[in-house]
């Protein structure tokens, strides 16, 4: 009899999200049908190399090579950003052009572009996108803002979910306004006064942003059709999608999503102790986002991304005391689940690197930006599997034979005894197409096991 997966030992669960990355799902959760032998035949052996990397094992043939861009496919195709934020058909046209001419080892999937119409539908405060508040040519853009105050630390560790619904949400997205006035959920109870709770919801504020709530919806399902279709359709062709879903640092949802930079700054002198608290609060609940979508999607690789982490925004006693904590919490959390973290430490992380090898051999990929990939090896790198660190200036303005020059210092310095994605530091937007397939090339050709 099988084991439940609460019975089986973190290894025993890794093993269990790689064995369904290698059997993909179709829409209806039927195994895949691949489009011919020689294309699961490739998609094995590809997932083999990555398997085999992150267990800091040598591949059998090569060091994988994976490209991780951000609008560039949308370029690459003749598209604007904007033209595949709302034309799904043309985003999936791009991202596949995009991964048939460069044949990576893994794809990252065109979910990241996001839906525009579903952005508009809601208001979205957050991000500025192309065609909405910047250039159609151009990437989305944060927009920096305290949609959380310096006094509501309390709200927020009292009952996350409803500070989220009702305080968070109608700041972030201007259409859900009317969720301020929604009641606390867990008052209802019995049926005395039970209908009192109601009240709101047949407020016209209320009802509207339900409307616009709805809408919205109906509109990320027609995204996420396109998006599954896609992710299917490489597969079948031989190419697996690379990421199950994504989590946080505590430290970067409240730094990035609520508080914003100036206010979490000022928060580690004025209010340290609350800040503490409220990531501590937000851990399990990261544990859960990321441990969720590996199951779902049944792939072990959970995406990071390390917004406030790198050299010079924290000090080192900074990062020891409010960074890296809860951010080990939530990678141990993800690892005795069987996820595979997959941290991107944007910037450099040279200084941190003592710091972050306090983990568990194998069970982690990182990204590294400009962070020096020898010290990397020598830190870190034994005991995860490491990648990145191809310049985006380099593949945006060099030569082919500049990124090969690249490419090779990188292999040599990070792939010794396996242990080693070539990848780019940073997703890139506008680069030069035979840049990318001079880095793909020479991994393949170069980064061969003797």
């Amino acid at each position: 009899m099988a084991k439940q997966w609460k019975e089986m030992s973190p290894d025993e669960k890794q093993e269990e999200l790689f064995n369904r990355w290698f059997s993909p799902k179709d829409p209806q959760g039927n195994d895949l049908k691949f489009q011919s032998p020689q294309a699961e035949k490739a998609y094995k052996e590809r997932l083999t190399r990555i398997k085999d990397a992150i267990q800091m094992k040598k591949t059998p043939d090569r060091v994988p090579v994976i490209p991780l861009p951000n609008f560039s496919p949308a370029f690459y195709a003749g598209f604007t950003p904007q033209e595949v934020m709302y034309d799904y058909d043309k985003c999936a046209q791009a991202w596949k052009k995009f991964v048939l001419d460069f044949e990576p080892d893994a794809q990252m999937g065109c979910a990241g572009p996001g839906p525009g119409k579903f952005f508009e539908t809601l208001d979205y405060k957050l991000y500025s996108w192309p065609g909405h508040g910047v250039s159609p040519n151009a990437s989305y853009q944060c927009n920096e803002d305290e949609y959380m105050t310096a006094d509501e630390y309390d709200a927020l560790i009292d009952d996350p979910s409803n500070f989220f619904s009702n305080t968070y949400l109608p700041r972030a997205f201007g259409k859900l306004e009317g969720f301020r006035m929604l009641p606390a959920l867990t008052g209802i109870l019995e049926i005395y006064g039970v209908a009192f709770n109601f009240i709101p919801f047949g407020l016209p504020p209320v009802q509207e942003s339900y409307k616009a709530l709805f809408e919205a919806g109906a509109e990320a399902l027609k995204w996420a059709g396109a998006v599954m279709g896609f992710d299917g359709e490489m597969a079948a062709s031989g190419y697996p999608a690379f990421l199950a879903g994504f989590t946080k640092v505590p430290f970067d949802v409240i730094g990035d999503t609520i508080r914003g930079t100036r206010g979490v700054m000022l928060d580690m002198y004025r209010q340290p102790d609350k800040l503490i608290e409220a990531m501590e609060r937000l851990t399990p609940l990261m544990i859960k986002m990321g441990v969720d979508a590996a199951k779902m999607n049944g792939r072990p690789l959970v995406f990071m991304p390390l917004h406030k982490g790198a050299d010079g925004f924290l000090s080192d006693k900074q990062f020891k005391k409010f960074y890296w904590p809860c951010f080990r919490k939530v990678l141990m959390g993800l690892i005795d689940e069987g996820v595979v973290p997959f941290p991107v430490a944007e910037g450099g992380y040279n200084s941190r690197l003592e710091v972050i090898k306090d983990l568990p051999k194998g069970k982690t990929l990182w990204m590294f930006d400009t962070t020096d990939m020898a010290r990397a090896k020598k830190t870190i790198g034994q005991v995860a599997c490491i990648s990145g660190n191809m310049p985006t200036d380099l593949l945006a303005v060099g030569t082919p034979e500049q990124v090969k020059d690249y490419a090779k210092k990188l292999i040599d310095d990070a792939s010794k005894g396996g242990g080693y994605i070539m990848a780019n530091g940073a997703f890139f937007d506008k680069v030069k197409g035979e840049n990318l397939k001079a880095m793909v090339d020479v991994t393949k050709q170069y980064g061969v096991y003797k």
